[in-house]
């Protein structure tokens, strides 16, 4: 995908994360359910960024307005759907507290540093705008490969 190119940390047009787990469990905020974690202050706004735009999103369920992360979780969780509605809004705003926290406490690479676009330690993304949304491409065929097992795993947890 590339010809031995590198990538400054701090470039705006790319997310690049490595796996890993997150410190605490999540079950409704889809960034914590991951296992990339960010590893640039780009990437990390990025994320910031994303997860103001969800939580800004309203629905309707049960006569109630709720953000999108809780509408999403009662969408495709089937233990959120069991619970009342005042406590998932509740876990969902103890969940974002403790990603936000997560997020502004992980070690990230020296933002002067470069990372090979084919380093296969790295997660990489190409982040592209198309309108208001923005578009994540996988930017080498270590991401792509990681990329294309993650939507099989996350069809097949939805399907069944």
């Amino acid at each position: 995908m590339s010809d031995d190119k590198k990538i400054n940390v701090n470039d705006i047009n790319y997310a690049i994360y490595k796996l890993g787990n997150w410190k605490n469990t999540y079950e409704i905020n889809q960034i914590g359910l991951s296992k990339e974690i960010p590893v640039t202050k780009p990437t990390i706004t990025h994320i910031k960024f994303s997860m103001d735009e969800i939580r800004k999103s309203q629905f309707d369920i049960s006569n109630r307005t709720v953000n999108g992360f809780v509408a999403i979780a009662f969408q495709l969780n089937p233990k959120i759907q069991e619970m009342e509605l005042d406590d998932v809004i509740e876990l969902e705003q103890k969940e974002f507290d403790n990603i936000i926290d997560e997020l502004d406490n992980l070690e990230l690479l020296d933002e002067d540093s470069t990372v090979d676009l084919d380093d296969d330690s790295y997660l990489i993304y190409k982040l592209e705008k198309e309108c208001h949304v923005t578009t994540s491409i996988p930017a080498n065929e270590h991401t792509k490969k990681y990329y294309e097992e993650e939507m099989k795993r996350i069809d097949d947890a939805v399907l069944n």
